[in-house]
């Protein structure tokens, strides 16, 4: 089974670019996270690795859940995950483990990721709105 397979396969939460966009976010993290001394540094690793992790599950568990409130909730911590592996890559930076064009694709591709959440969120809640004008006027 090659990379693209889920995506291919895409039945529920797969299907979603900013799903898609933490998942590749995920693997480079991970890559960047176990070379060199980097590598040493499990703390750091480690609390990255994870915050990456957190924003794809939160996306699939958020998208699986029947209720849009429910699916918004997880779309902000995906979103403030997001927000703490951005500052964490300062860390790596400040630590010599990054250099200063990996940092920049690196945030790069995490603040692409926060981009696409924010307006996942924003759809969301316009959604939620747009439900509660309707179910106030039946």
């Amino acid at each position: 089974m090659g990379q693209g397979y889920a995506v291919k396969q895409a039945e529920g939460f797969e299907k979603l670019i900013a799903w898609q966009k933490a998942r590749e976010l995920t693997r480079v993290i991970y890559d960047a996270t176990q070379r060199g001394s980097f590598s040493r540094d499990f703390g750091l690793a480690s609390q990255m690795q994870r915050a990456a992790v957190s924003i794809m599950s939160n996306i699939a568990e958020g998208y699986e859940r029947d209720n849009r409130k429910e699916y918004l909730r997880f779309v902000l911590i995906a979103k403030a995950s997001c927000a703490e592996l951005r500052s964490q890559l300062y860390v790596a930076l400040d630590a010599g483990y990054l250099s200063e064009p990996e940092f920049a694709s690196l945030v790069q591709q995490a603040q692409e990721v926060g981009r696409i959440l924010g307006g996942l969120r924003v759809s969301l809640k316009r959604n939620i709105e747009s439900l509660r004008r309707t179910a106030g006027s039946g």
